[in-house]
């Protein structure tokens, strides 16, 4: 197989996707017994009924369960009080994985689309661990490649195949008449098949986003949780000083002098404004923002992210008197 005589970390095979679930215990990405994830917590659903988890308590009103009278507060208040609970409620879970020709370069461990493709991975077995309905969909500039959330470890196989297919095809040659708003498409149909309350990880190149994809993912947060795993390479941000760089592909090619410290500035600079207009996003829409390298072990990077200051951040709830 071709992907088979290349170095590691250039393409992606399966067998390493499978491999991924046994690296579940070194990050804590969903909720297990008492600890909480910042990433994502328990799934409650807005509704107030039966359930697991204390949220408030209000003044008892008729057809309340008596059982649930708090009678502390009703002493103190000297009016019956009833506790109130969160019902939990599965939540599907759907990553939006790219795998286009954008992402086939890297100069650190790994090319691009092999750590979207890791990352994918960690966190649709991270899914399925947590009993969560796993879904995605696999795009690049030409078409979608898409699964519906089920709850099922076949559900998670048939998208991480779809995963390694459209992985393994980015060696063969470019097709010129490709679209260039395949991130759009896909953001487009992702609202289209997603029910409101889902978890939708949206696992791009850095260098994809355009005022067609910040419209969807706007218009996404509406209605989901989005969490936004930005992909780029050392060489995305700052150039070597290497002299003259030649690039080429089927239908173009392109020349750097990197010996030119005005052009290295330059390309800092972009860098630099396709990081802030990220981060300009993930603030105006309040969803959480994951900026991953290709220069490091994707676990050590979410480790690093992942602290637990976040979970106020994204989980902050008004106060309740407690029980």
């Amino acid at each position: 197989m071709y992907a088979d005589m290349l170095p590691p970390g250039v393409m992606i095979s399966l067998a390493e996707l499978l491999e991924m679930r046994h690296r579940l215990s070194e990050v804590q990405l969903f909720s297990s017994g008492q600890r909480r994830s910042p990433l994502i917590g328990l799934h409650h659903s807005k509704l107030r009924g039966r359930g697991v988890d204390f949220d408030q308590v209000r003044v008892y009103q008729a057809g309340d369960d008596v059982r649930n009278i708090d009678w502390r507060v009703t002493a103190r208040s000297q009016e019956p009080h009833t506790k109130l609970f969160h019902e939990e409620r599965e939540r599907p879970v759907f990553l939006l994985v790219e795998q286009s020709p954008r992402l086939f370069f890297g100069s650190g461990l790994c090319f691009k689309s092999v750590l979207a493709a890791q990352t994918a991975a960690l966190f649709g077995w991270a899914a399925l661990a947590h009993n969560d309905r796993i879904g995605g969909l696999v795009f690049n500039d030409q078409q979608c490649s898409e699964i519906r959330p089920r709850r099922s470890k076949q559900s998670l196989l048939q998208l991480l195949g779809r995963v390694v297919r459209a992985n393994q095809a980015l060696g063969a040659p470019l097709d010129a008449a490709a679209s260039s708003d395949g991130f759009g498409q896909a953001l487009r149909r992702a609202r289209e098949v997603l029910r409101p309350g889902s978890l939708v990880l949206v696992i791009c190149d850095e260098r994809t986003l355009n005022e067609v994809a910040e419209q969807q993912i706007g218009l996404l947060s509406r209605h989901c949780d989005v969490i936004l795993l930005t992909l780029s390479d050392p060489l995305d941000h700052a150039l070597p000083a290497a002299g003259l760089l030649r690039f080429c592909d089927a239908h173009a090619r392109l020349e750097l002098d990197t010996s030119d410290a005005e052009l290295r500035q330059a390309w800092r600079t972009r860098g630099e404004e396709r990081q802030q207009r990220w981060q300009r996003l993930a603030q105006k829409l309040g969803v959480l923002l994951l900026p991953l390298s290709t220069q490091r072990d994707l676990i050590e990077q979410l480790r690093e992210q992942v602290m637990p200051q976040q979970l106020s951040q994204q989980r902050a709830t008004p106060g309740a008197t407690s029980p």
